[in-house]
């Protein structure tokens, strides 16, 4: 029997407030990124750039969530998940998610010093594309890739 995963779902304008409160707990935040994924939730906004998917407690309120942007290649620009809700496979939830629901191949960007990280990221099926020293300050970086699911 498959692991059973929390739930996932697509972001919407009222969870604003709980992902700006998740969005500290990542060591590199990009406020603008998350704002800008924010505002392309309402319907008024006609170009969406960015996928934003949260995973929820019982309450319906995001613990987690996920930023991808990209049309075409997609990227992961974060992935946060609430101190008291980790270790609940809440970040493998997500990726899945992202990587699940795309026809194109996902990519993200990781610390080579950051082993629980690039270990999540193996255990949901991503591989090393590339190694690129400029990418963080204090360690090499490296380039996942995890090619889209088969689903049959």
């Amino acid at each position: 029997m498959a692991p059973q995963h929390p739930p996932v779902r697509l972001a919407r304008e009222n969870d604003a407030a709980a992902l700006r409160r998740l969005q500290p707990h990542l060591s590199e935040p990009s406020p603008t990124l998350l704002s800008t994924a924010i505002a392309e939730l309402s319907d008024s906004v006609p170009i969406q750039t960015s996928r934003l998917l949260v995973t929820p407690d019982s309450d319906d309120r995001p613990v987690g969530y996920l930023l991808a942007v990209g049309d075409g290649p997609i990227h992961i620009a974060e992935l946060a998940v609430a101190p008291d809700h980790r270790r609940e496979g809440r970040a493998t939830a997500l990726l899945i998610g992202v990587c699940d629901g795309s026809t194109d191949p996902v990519t993200v960007h990781v610390a080579s010093t950051n082993d629980p990280a690039r270990s999540l990221y193996r255990r949901v099926g991503f591989v090393e594309a590339e190694r690129s020293p400029e990418l963080f300050e204090d360690s090499e970086g490296i380039t996942l890739r995890c090619t889209p699911f088969k689903t049959e």
